[in-house]
């Protein structure tokens, strides 16, 4: 739920910071396309280790950078027509291995539902039982294979209607036929092992930044508060904003999710009054706020409670007197 008061903005400032602008993504993503193919190339032709696996870093961390542009398309903000956001979406995902549809109403349900129990993103929240715990620390270092469930199969059987299932369907095919493909060439080539690894190296380290900037998003901001106060902003730093799309100013996002990428730092600069008044969640480490999270585990209510408390009296604690 967002109240009145989390959506601090005039009219005619929502306006122009929706406006659509090509030139951002025109400039970017063809930039993120030829850095990945540089990178795989680098990958596929290196007898260096040390360059194979920086190249493997690299694609996990360009991966990040696409699926935030991928994001963007989910909202329709990507690009004018929904069609173009769609097929790009679609296309996105494919070396991924996850629906675009599936991922696409899973998250506006986050959105409808952030930080409650409806959310399908919440699983951090629990009572702290064995299944609460399994299932935290394997998303962390599993990630990849419970997105593959989930989007492919576990939220399809229990949202979807006959439309969603016909284009969830269509994707599985255009994804079967596609991987068909590359591994009938790998095969003749005598290349299978080499093509598998340069794609699912990185397609992993991906899924381990994906949980980093996933977790540190929204564990231990209020619960049930609605968008703004659930939901964190991470300054990090300027090239973290610039390769991931501003997805780290996070809470402008979820309050005014209409508005692109490219405007989510003016966004920031407009709402922060009202976001120092309010108190919400602003970090300026994502690797801070997830190892906090490694080492505090999944949430209850109740330690939730305690370790906003703790946050409150750490910010209003007095500076010691020089001297």
């Amino acid at each position: 739920m967002t109240t009145i008061t989390d959506k601090p903005l005039s009219r005619e400032d929502v306006k122009r910071l929706r406006e659509f602008r090509i030139l951002p993504n025109l400039t970017k993503i063809p930039l993120f396309i030829g850095l990945m193919i540089f990178l795989t190339w680098a990958a596929w032709t290196t007898d260096s280790s040390l360059v194979k696996w920086a190249a493997y870093f690299g694609l996990g961390y360009l991966w990040m950078g696409m699926v935030t542009f991928m994001h963007d398309g989910v909202h329709y903000t990507l690009f004018k027509e929904k069609w173009a956001n769609w097929t790009f979406g679609i296309i996105c995902m494919i070396p991924l291995m996850a629906s675009f549809i599936s991922f696409k109403e899973d998250h506006l349900d986050h959105h409808r539902f952030n930080r409650t129990y409806e959310d399908p993103d919440a699983f951090t929240m629990g009572k702290r039982g064995v299944l609460d715990f399994v299932l935290f620390y394997a998303y962390i270092v599993a990630g990849a294979f419970l997105s593959f469930l989930h989007f492919n199969l576990l939220y399809p059987i229990k949202r979807f209607n006959l439309q969603q299932w016909s284009i969830h369907l269509f994707e599985i095919a255009l994804k079967i036929a596609c991987y068909w493909a590359l591994i009938a060439w790998a095969l003749n080539n005598g290349v299978l092992a080499k093509m598998l690894e340069v794609w699912l190296i990185p397609v992993y380290i991906f899924s381990l930044f994906n949980s980093i900037r996933f977790i540190a998003e929204h564990y231990e901001t209020p619960w049930n508060e609605g968008q703004l106060m659930g939901s964190r902003t991470v300054t990090s730093n300027p090239a973290q904003s610039f390769f991931w799309n501003n997805i780290n100013w996070h809470i402008g996002h979820h309050v005014y999710p209409a508005i692109p990428w490219y405007n989510l730092i003016e966004l920031h600069e407009l709402m922060k009054p009202t976001i120092e008044a309010k108190g919400a969640v602003v970090d300026k480490s994502y690797t801070a706020v997830f190892f906090k999270a490694l080492l505090r585990g999944p949430e209850t209510e109740e330690r939730l409670k305690v370790a906003l408390e703790e946050r409150r009296n750490s910010f209003n604690r007095p500076s010691p007197s020089p001297g």
